[in-house]
């Protein structure tokens, strides 16, 4: 009768957990054990397939491409003296936190990526390291566009005004802005123990779910800087539209004599906007205009391609927290690669919009050899 109701009660665990529960393993005495959920015995880790190969060899790639092309960028305006100047200190404090992106934050998260079941096992220290530097070099990229975006804005609007000793006090000071605020947001936990990044039970390395920490990290690292980028953009947009629009056509003026003689007759461009028509010479602002149509399409596709990287991150980082529930572990990966790649977009960009770091590249390989 109790052998039965063993019998009995081992049929009903056994429906409870599913038939794959349990997997059958031979053992060298020939006695045949279980491992639960069909893992791989201890010590045994389960082998990586072709895609799991591929998709590693392409984040490798990825890293050694955005810390080498940052790190070329970096060299450039270092060596060209030319380049000591604005905007090209706000380059270089983007290529410095994407290339500490690439250094310091994305190696980390792939180790962690590439552990059983997305484990952190490198202790609690080093967690809060890499959460430190992971928010607040990210943070600072994001706000290094913003930045960016906002100096190319007043050149366009504002070339009268906005001299070069101005855009120097103004670039010098979003750039202290930028990392400060970066700091401050990477660190409120630590400081003001804003919940914990280092789950032991669970042997988990994350950014705090706590919820208020949710809402102000995400919008002082994202929502506010987009905002920023956007209403930016959108006040660039109208300004090119309305110079860029003007039709212009080449006039000669009446004819006129001069001692008898007709006076050389010389070409004008006549202009027409809402406002009435003015004449320009033909070589007036034509390389000031396509110069600034050239930064309108840059900061069009810097902030395109950083809205594309980064909004399913920070979509999921607030949504998260908030309602208690979670995206499955892939589509968080996904989300937070996507993230990373914009550090790799960034000195493509704005580099290749500017010709003078093609002839730069060039002399310093040509310098090299």
């Amino acid at each position: 009768m109790e052998a039965a109701n063993l019998s009995v009660a081992s049929t009903g665990v056994a429906l409870r957990l599913g038939p794959a529960a349990f997997s059958s393993s031979p053992h060298p005495s020939g006695v045949v054990g279980s491992t639960p959920g069909g893992a791989a015995p201890p010590g045994r880790e389960p082998p990586f397939s072709v895609f799991s190969m591929l998709v590693v060899t392409l984040l490798v790639l990825l890293i050694a491409a955005t810390f080498l092309w940052n790190l070329l960028v970096l060299v450039t305006i270092l060596r060209v003296r030319a380049f000591h100047r604005v905007p090209h200190n706000l380059v270089a404090s983007t290529a410095v936190s994407d290339m500490l992106v690439a250094a310091l934050v994305m190696p980390l998260s792939l180790v962690s990526e590439l552990s059983a079941g997305r484990r952190w096992l490198l202790g609690r220290r080093l967690c809060h390291v890499w959460i430190s530097f992971d928010v607040m070099c990210c943070t600072a990229s994001i706000w290094n566009v913003a930045a960016i975006a906002l100096d190319r804005y007043w050149t366009i609007t504002r070339h009268l005004q906005y001299t070069l000793r101005a855009r120097r006090r103004a670039s010098v000071l979003m750039i202290a802005l930028t990392w400060a605020l970066s700091a401050l947001i990477a660190l409120a936990p630590l400081l003001f123990g804003w919940g914990e990044a280092y789950d032991a039970r669970l042997q988990r390395c994350q950014v705090s779910q706590e919820p208020s920490y949710a809402v102000f990290s995400t919008c002082g690292a994202f929502y506010l800087p987009l905002g920023v980028v956007l209403f930016v953009y959108w006040k660039i947009y109208k300004a090119a539209k309305f110079r860029f629009g003007r039709r212009c056509r080449a006039v000669l003026p009446l004819p006129s004599t001069v001692q008898g003689k007709e006076a050389p007759q010389e070409a004008e461009m006549v202009c027409t906007a809402r406002r009435p028509a003015a004449a320009f010479p033909p070589s007036g602002a034509s390389w000031r205009e396509q110069k600034e149509k050239r930064a309108a399409v840059m900061v069009g596709i810097l902030i395109g391609v950083f809205v594309l990287c980064w909004t399913p991150f920070f979509l999921a980082e607030l949504i998260g927290p908030l309602c208690a529930c979670s995206l499955p572990p892939v589509w968080k990966s996904v989300f937070l690669w996507l993230g990373y790649s914009n550090s790799f977009f960034n000195p493509l960009i704005y580099t290749a919009f500017n010709k003078n770091y093609n002839s730069a590249f060039k002399s310093l390989f040509t310098k090299q050899r």
